[in-house]
């Protein structure tokens, strides 16, 4: 009798997969179900905190957009209102900024943008943190919440698996340069898929010394905005995050070249077939 072939494990699917146009991109929530399939768990519970994380990413977009002339923050821009007068969120996320600035050596800070005040490279971070945070609760075992490849996360596909998130090499889009294993958050930043967006704000003009740049991290508003740092300051900026307690970093040069943080989570193995990864880019 011939053996019969071992039976592979198919790779976990998500109970919820949702796409959100919003923020100018789109945001994909995934959420995963425990081993028993939640249950006990009212389909509703799920229904209604993703219903709470499209809401909470609709209001940062109405409050922070800078292409909305309505938004707070391009009120604010104009002089219409001060930041006593615009949403609490307002002050709160520039409070955030502020400390990115002084932790990125001055790298990142939207009081330098052209145009005047721009939180947008804190903005998207901060509320796929918050949209995920509407998720909890048991029968969950993890959930991620992409903002256009900026990743907020909990738990895993599977309990006591990581979710794998894979970075594009900024040469060749379509091939990967790492795989990553997440425990938390990873923004990623370059000028590979929408051109001369990154600015220098020492100079005001457009600037990117690194081809990519990911960081890690416990929030992703901060991620976000190290990550744009970082790839504008390229080399020196990478030195910073090594400063920074709970945050990792790699870079990828024009050259091709790689530079990554003493604790950057690259996986050990890029083949293992019971753990599945997701795609990250920048955008």
């Amino acid at each position: 009798m011939k053996p019969r072939p071992a039976a592979v494990a198919s790779p976990p699917v998500p109970v919820v997969h949702h796409r959100e146009n919003v923020m100018g991109t789109i945001v994909i929530i995934d959420v995963y179900a425990a081993a028993d399939g939640g249950a006990g768990r009212p389909a509703g519970d799920l229904g209604r905190q993703l219903a709470e994380a499209v809401a909470v990413l609709h209001r940062a977009d109405a409050t922070f957009s800078t292409w909305r002339p309505d938004s707070p923050v391009s009120r604010l821009r104009r002089g219409e209102i001060t930041s006593a007068q615009a949403p609490a969120e307002v002050a709160e996320l520039l409070e955030h900024c502020a400390v990115a600035r002084d932790l990125s050596g001055g790298w990142f800070n939207p009081w330098a943008m052209p145009g005047g005040l721009d939180p947008s490279g804190y903005v998207k971070g901060w509320a796929a943190q918050h949209a995920l945070s509407a998720f909890s609760g048991g029968g969950i075992c993890g959930v991620l919440v992409n903002a256009a490849g900026d990743i907020a996360s909990t738990g895993g596909p599977a309990d006591g698996m990581p979710f794998r998130v894979g970075i594009a090499d900024p040469h060749t889009p379509l091939r990967l340069a790492a795989i990553v294993e997440l425990t938390g958050t990873i923004a990623t930043s370059g000028t590979y898929e929408r051109g001369d967006h990154l600015i220098d704000p020492h100079s005001g003009r457009p600037a990117a010394r690194a081809a990519s740049a990911s960081v890690t991290g416990p929030d992703l508003g901060l991620a976000d905005a190290l990550a744009t740092a970082v790839a504008v300051a390229g080399e020196p900026g990478l030195d910073l995050i090594g400063t920074i307690e709970g945050y990792e970093a790699l870079i990828i040069g024009p050259d091709g070249s790689r530079r990554w943080t003493s604790r950057f989570p690259i996986a050990s193995d890029r083949t293992a077939p019971h753990r599945p990864w997701l795609p990250s880019r920048c955008y």
